[in-house]
């Protein structure tokens, strides 16, 4: 896909103009924020487990590679491959080249944002090789050519009548209005199911990897990844390799934040735990290949104020709470990580060419850190990463990315003004004055000052105070 996260911008004022995107996000995100409330709700101490998430988490990050290794032996010891890619290009290469080798031509997928991430689909098909989605919602955006927007709920933006627009133009299949979303599921149904048993290789991504055991571990409702990893002859396993965890134990902790944090549940549908290919006699892949992707990680690993990232699960509840992703949708992030963890990870994997826009797509609400399950401190990252982005000029600019003459000057009076009390009395003094003058219905409509503005333009600012705080603070003291 086309990285467009440099103009977060333009993209967030399209989607702020649509309304049917607006009305499906408010209505997604509320679903998933009230789910999620009710099953957090209904275990108790779910705060310690949070702690208990962060830990194992972190423990990983700090035995990464002797854990990678170990997982390497595990798996290798059950009778699988394992390959190391260092980036995209590689990655994608390896599983065209394992396709070739096995005389493979139908692939099927399911849902990976990994996958997403190394553009893997469009490899494939480029090397001339039928690739299908298989979870309900990649499907639709393979259909519709679209992409998610979404970490858990690839095609949130869509609407059912969309999508019956999708089949019909696609498949010429018609859902009629009365049979719903139902009749929709059928459609996709009856389709997918051809394609699972015509399959001669099936590519997944991972939720975990358990370094103890050579565990995959895949969590899903749909029962597409467990027909993906089950009936193809050949299993691909594409994997972060910040995915690792070092016990089957720690499953016990993270499989209860995960769904909770994602979708409201207890568990999901399916939890599929994979270790090594079908034994003889066994139902499942003749053989497993696991690629462990590294693709930025390691850089990311060895940057102490933003490592903790890389704790990151994909529950996608930082997307929910998110006032601006709540506004915005995925699409407007411009890549494959939308959200508050993807305005943090995104600028580490692309670069700051395309990513110093994303930092400033977050209102430091802190929500994000309230509900992730692994606890990771996205508001202290984005205040790091703008930083950066003010102290390293933008290769792409030559310039900081926030910098312009309006805002560095305001900055410039902000400061002289701070230094001399009886300034700053008076300025204050004549800005309230002038903003009480434009007020209405106790708000101050757009206002027009340059730095002002923008931050006008779409919220309303609260009138003044009649007196300011040290006018009454003197009047008030004995």
């Amino acid at each position: 896909m086309d990285v467009t996260s440099e103009k977060f911008a333009e993209n967030a004022n399209r989607a702020l103009h649509d309304p049917g995107l607006q009305a499906a996000l408010k209505r997604a995100t509320g679903k998933f924020v009230n789910e999620r409330l009710r099953a957090v709700a209904e275990l108790p101490g779910f705060e310690a487990l949070r702690e208990q998430g962060r830990a194992i988490k972190q423990a990983a990050l700090d035995r990464l590679p002797q854990l990678l290794e170990i997982f390497e032996e595990k798996v290798i010891e059950r009778g699988g491959y394992v390959h190391w890619a260092r980036d995209a290009s590689d990655a994608n290469q390896l599983v065209i080249n394992l396709a070739r080798s096995e005389g493979v031509k139908t692939i099927v997928k399911s849902k990976s944002m990994t996958t997403e991430e190394t553009g893997l689909n469009h490899a494939l098909t480029e090397a001339g090789f039928t690739t299908v989605e298989t979870d309900l919602g990649e499907y639709i955006l393979q259909l519709d050519e679209d992409y998610p927007s979404h970490i858990i709920a690839p095609a949130v933006h869509k609407t059912k009548e969309q999508v019956a627009d999708i089949f019909e133009r696609t498949l010429k299949e018609k859902n009629p209005p009365e049979a719903g979303i139902p009749g929709l599921n059928a459609i996709a149904r009856r389709t997918l199911r051809e394609r699972f048993l015509s399959a001669e290789m099936g590519i997944t991504g991972a939720n975990f990897a358990v370094a103890e055991t050579g565990t995959i571990v895949i969590v899903e409702n749909e029962g597409n990844a467990a027909l993906a990893t089950t009936l193809p002859k050949i299993h691909v396993a594409v994997i972060g390799i910040e995915k690792i965890v070092p016990r089957f134990n720690d499953l016990a902790v993270l499989l209860k934040l995960l769904p909770r944090s994602a979708t409201g549940q207890r568990l999901t549908s399916y939890t599929n735990f994979l270790t090594g290919p079908a034994k003889e006699g066994e139902e499942g892949p003749q053989k497993l290949h696991v690629i462990l992707l590294d693709n930025g990680r390691t850089r990311i690993y060895a940057d102490d104020k933003l490592n903790g990232s890389l704790r990151c699960i994909r529950c996608g509840a930082c997307l929910n709470a998110c006032p601006v992703y709540q506004k915005t949708g995925g699409h407007a992030y411009g890549w494959v990580y939308p959200g508050p963890i993807g305005a943090v990870i995104s600028p580490q994997y692309l670069g700051m060419d395309h990513g110093h826009v994303l930092p400033y797509a977050s209102s430091l609400c802190g929500a994000c850190y309230e509900v992730c399950p692994v606890k990771i401190e996205i508001p202290h990252m984005l205040l790091e990463l703008r930083n950066r982005v003010v102290e390293k000029p933008s290769h792409a600019t030559g310039a900081p990315a926030r910098r312009n003459f309006f805002e560095a000057l305001s900055f410039k009076i902000f400061a002289i003004a701070g230094r001399f009390p009886w300034l700053w009395q008076a300025a204050t003094t004549v800005g309230r004055h002038l903003l009480r003058a434009k007020a209405s219905a106790g708000v101050v409509g757009k206002v027009s000052l340059p730095v002002l503005s923008n931050w006008t333009r779409e919220r309303d600012l609260p009138e003044p105070a009649r007196e300011s705080f040290l006018q009454q603070w003197k009047a008030r003291r004995p």
